[in-house]
């Protein structure tokens, strides 16, 4: 699998995304995962399964050297000193003592966006994470943290599949050589009967949602983080990285509605447009 190696990250271009999966559902998708070959696991406070990971990993058996494990903290959390609280806690039902990425889960209104990166940034100093993240940040929160207050950031995760286009964050992020991380890849499920990519699926013998995954998957610097509880339905979507798309399935992808925005809670930021 193609490991995507940027400011001190070495992170498989797909990975396991746990949320909402909890308990011993959770924990067996975990050690399927890894036992599949999967190296890159997402997790993050809110979900409330880090302990159900953690179990996972442990159980599996993996060199903690060979994972790539990500978490976040919730937007309510952003105080320096609820940022460590938070991250010990997550460490302690990881069983580990680092993360290799600790992102910020959401921005918060009125946050101390410089208080909040720099206890980001002594947390890495501390070796108790690798890398440091921002996800759900609009272009105009991570020019701020990037372009005016220089913050480490390595990577940042968003939304991004073939139904939502994000030509602001991609341009933006692109310019500053910052790897993404697509969460809900295959759009909760969506893609299945969207006709062009059955039509496309028929033709290389896949599915539609390999399909959107591979058009996910062949972008430079793009991680996809799909859920799934089946050791099936992984097994899937690790084939998808052999699919290779061709001018022609790239044309018609483009022509598909780019305005299907799934999460989008009460408290988000303003969004890029998405034209």
């Amino acid at each position: 699998m193609d490991v995507i190696t940027r400011h001190g990250l070495a992170m498989p271009k797909l990975g396991l995304g746990t949320w909402p999966m909890t308990g011993a559902t959770c924990q067996a998708a975990v050690e399927s995962a890894l036992a599949l070959g999967y190296r890159h696991v997402d997790t993050a406070q809110m979900y409330a399964n880090e302990a159900d990971v953690g179990a996972g990993i442990a159980a599996a058996g993996v060199t903690r050297g060979d994972l790539h494990i990500t978490t976040k903290v919730w937007w309510q959390n952003l105080a320096p000193e609820r940022i460590r609280a938070a991250l010990d806690d997550s460490l302690r039902m990881l069983r580990t003592d680092y993360v290799d990425l600790f992102m910020v889960h959401w921005p918060a209104p009125g946050m101390d966006l410089a208080a909040m990166l720099a206890s980001l940034v002594a947390l890495r100093a501390a070796g108790r994470t690798r890398s440091i993240g921002l996800a759900n940040f609009p272009t105009a929160l991570l020019s701020q943290a990037i372009d005016v207050l220089h913050a480490p950031i390595a990577c940042c995760q968003f939304e991004y599949h073939v139904l939502l286009r994000q030509p602001a964050l991609l341009a933006f992020l692109r310019a500053h050589d910052l790897p993404i991380v697509a969460y809900s890849p295959l759009a909760k499920g969506a893609l299945v009967d969207v006709p062009v990519l059955v039509e496309i699926g028929r033709k290389h013998g896949a599915t539609a949602s390999q399909i959107g995954l591979a058009w996910l998957l062949e972008q430079p610097d793009v991680a996809a983080i799909p859920k799934s509880a089946r050791p099936e339905r992984m097994r899937e979507n690790l084939a998808a990285l052999a699919l290779r798309l061709d001018d022609e399935d790239r044309a018609r992808i483009a022509t598909l509605p780019k305005d299907h925005r799934i999460a989008n809670p009460p408290f988000h930021p303003v969004w890029d447009a998405t034209g």
